[in-house]
């Protein structure tokens, strides 16, 4: 996909500019060629603020159909591959291509009840979240009368607008959209930072199930190279970081029992702000561990 600079964007003339950020709104590039109208943006916040507002001054005929050109969650679409390239990547963000049979049934039971009670398909910035916290937010939603529903909508596709934006134009100041997870270990029983652990992150499901998320090491400062999840959202859900820590003291002659009293140690956490940042640290011993939520 093709990323345009700002002042790329401001110099195409109208048809270009549609053409270049019609996708931005799912099958509506009706939004992109009335923001060309307002253009030059000075920055991507601007240009975001022009499309949504082009949006809300839109009659509420063209806003419904917005809505309705966006594609159910893992629905019928998604299975026959007849998605838009946006769309693809992003249910496959979060694992919505790879749903077993029970799993697929029950978005489709979703998806229809939500069909049948508000008229519009169910919405949701997928980036933002796990398959967990998608079906919290079917059943919350479910609640909501039609005019919420609409409203609530709306937020939605400004959300993942947003995200595409911010994925496809190079700006100096990028939209304030990603969350970043890191972490800093730290022997207090050898006093400095502990260099060379294993680490994995998972992600767990309220079903029992738990998705791998990577496997790194810590480096000589007690930290990771790179952050354990950054440049995106933190979808909202519960996470496991595991340190094998056992090994670690083994190779700095601490005497261990035999099976060592720690060996993984699990820290269980919830994301719920997806564009915050999230330290989860571990502070150790071979025989006590801490955490804590740090900056």
């Amino acid at each position: 996909m093709t990323a345009y600079s700002l002042d790329q964007l401001n110099a195409l003339n109208d048809a270009d500019f549609t053409a270049a950020l019609g996708g931005i709104f799912e099958h509506s590039p009706w939004v992109a060629q009335a923001a060309s109208a307002k253009r030059p943006f000075a920055t991507l916040a601007a240009l975001l603020e022009a499309m949504a507002a082009a949006v809300r001054a839109a009659p509420a005929d063209m806003q419904l159909a917005l809505i309705k050109a966006h594609p159910d969650l893992a629905g019928r679409a998604a299975r026959a591959g007849a998605l838009t390239v946006d769309s693809t990547n992003e249910q496959a963000s979060v694992g919505l291509d790879r749903l077993s049979d029970a799993e697929f049934a029950r978005f489709h039971t979703l998806n229809d009840a939500y069909q049948r009670k508000f008229g519009i398909p169910f919405i949701v910035c997928v980036r933002r979240h796990t398959k967990d916290s998608i079906l919290s937010e079917f059943e919350r939603r479910l609640a909501q009368d039609k005019g919420d529903a609409i409203e609530t909508a709306l937020g939605e596709i400004f959300r993942i607008a947003a995200l595409r934006l911010d994925g496809q134009v190079a700006a100096p100041l990028r939209l304030p959209l990603h969350g970043r997870l890191s972490t800093h270990v730290l022997d207090t029983h050898g006093g400095g930072p502990a260099a060379n652990v294993p680490i994995e992150l998972w992600e767990l499901s309220r079903d029992g199930d738990a998705r791998l998320l990577l496997r790194t090491v810590t480096n000589q400062d007690g930290r990771t190279d790179r952050p354990l999840i950054a440049e995106r959202p933190l979808p909202i859900g519960t996470y496991e970081l595991r340190f094998a820590v056992a090994g670690y003291f083994k190779d700095r002659g601490v005497a261990l029992a035999e099976p060592p009293f720690l060996d993984v140690v699990p820290i269980r956490f919830a994301v719920a702000e997806p564009e915050a940042h999230y330290h989860v640290p571990l502070v150790m011993t071979p025989w006590s561990y801490s955490t804590y939520r740090g900056s």
